[in-house]
């Protein structure tokens, strides 16, 4: 069986109804919690998945022998919040319901250089939402958990759509500029508003 026939059964079977468990899961046990603008829990969608199987490192070598059983973000999670404050809260909320083997926050490496900004972990499921009927081979180990505000999220999502041109290749000199300005654009808001939130619920505790 092709890997793509492979994923294919494996998505339809299994990671639909678990990114839909998983969703349940998480919604449960941040029940009550403030500031939390959505969470969201998806499966990695078939050509996407085919893709990044195909991902090959520098010197042309596909990145995953076994993509079924070494890509982690099959299925993805994620909780998305107010502020940059919120993000060490939820994290501490919801991390002790999971074991994490991975945790980044990833940054652009410069100082000087903007882009993607986010947390993000590696999880195992937790054992309750496994359904004992699925074949063990379809059911993946681990899913990615990300943590972001409304900023890091907004600019994640344009950056995806617009990080391609429509007729394929990479972005120009003046396009990638142009990418980091509304990173740190966005960084900049994120910044502002959790010190303006920082400050007004220091006033409010008074």
């Amino acid at each position: 069986m092709s890997v793509e026939a492979a994923y294919r059964a494996r998505f339809l079977k299994v990671l639909q109804p678990l990114a839909a468990d998983l969703s349940a899961y998480i919604v449960e046990s941040l029940e009550g919690e403030p500031r939390i603008d959505r969470i969201s829990v998806r499966a990695k969608s078939i050509d996407r998945f085919i893709k990044k199987s195909e991902n090959t490192d520098t010197s042309g070598n596909l990145k995953y022998e076994k993509p079924l059983a070494q890509i982690q973000d099959q299925i993805g999670a994620r909780v998305t919040v107010f502020y940059k404050t919120d993000v060490d809260r939820i994290a501490g909320k919801l991390l002790p319901y999971f074991r994490t083997i991975e945790e980044k926050d990833l940054v652009p490496v410069s100082e000087w250089e903007f882009g993607y900004f986010g947390r993000h972990y590696v999880c195992y499921f937790p054992s309750e939402i496994i359904d004992p009927d699925w074949e063990t081979e379809n059911v993946p180990h681990f899913f990615e958990l990300q943590i972001k505000t409304l900023f890091q999220h907004a600019w994640s999502e344009a950056n995806h759509d617009l990080g391609y041109k429509p007729e394929g290749g990479a972005l120009n000199s003046d396009q990638v500029r142009m990418m980091a300005f509304t990173s740190a654009q966005a960084w900049g808001a994120d910044r502002a508003f959790d010190d303006l939130f920082r400050e007004l619920h220091r006033t409010t505790d008074k």
